[in-house]
């Protein structure tokens, strides 16, 4: 069996035909990796998706009772609810693009829009959830020192909870972040010829 150098010099590429000049050549080791890379991109999405919205979805039916204080009379509360609202809408949009690259093979916009876009908008996502959350911390700390949660034991715990589903969707969207990064890096290395 010859080398591929070897088959290579030789001017035979068995059935295949050579790589079109100014094209890049992906081997099939790359691409499953590339597949590998994107599903576990899509994992985190997915995650970030779910904690996301089941903080939304605590902090938003949290004391519906009128005598009871509601998630509406906090300003950081309020934060946390649309925060992580917004972050599951970002989220599903990004787990249709990350399906769809795995089944195409190909990015929804082109390939450069596409690797800025993703970097850029988990990282201003993953800090509008660290913030938000940090907020309603601090918030549901001062209430537990207050007779809010005397009163109404549920209301501080179920915020509790959604504050830290937040954290956790916070968690997984930085992780969908890195990742995201080294598809940054990938891109700049391969395409611009600069190499390290």
């Amino acid at each position: 069996m010859r080398s591929p150098q070897a088959e290579a010099a030789a001017g035979g590429f068995g059935n295949e035909t050579p790589p079109l000049p100014g094209t890049r050549f992906r081997s099939t080791v790359s691409l499953h990796k590339l597949r590998r890379f994107n599903i576990l991109i899509l994992v985190f999405r997915f995650a970030a998706f779910c904690f996301s919205l089941a903080s939304a979805i605590f902090m938003f039916t949290n004391s519906k009772d009128s005598d009871l204080p509601s998630w509406q009379d906090f300003d950081a509360f309020r934060f946390v609810a649309v925060a992580n609202a917004i972050v599951a809408l970002y989220s599903l949009m990004e787990i249709g693009a990350s399906i769809w690259e795995i089944l195409r093979a190909s990015t929804f916009l082109p390939e450069i829009i596409q690797v800025w876009f993703d970097f850029g908008h988990d990282q201003v996502f993953a800090y509008v959830l660290l913030s938000a959350n940090s907020a309603g911390a601090s918030l549901a700390r001062t209430l537990k020192e207050t007779d809010t949660c005397t009163a109404s034991n549920t209301f501080c715990i179920q915020s509790d909870i959604s504050i830290a589903l937040g954290f956790a969707g916070f968690l997984f969207i930085g992780f969908s972040s890195l990742l995201s990064g080294f598809r940054v890096a990938n891109f700049i290395i391969n395409y611009s010829g600069f190499y390290l």
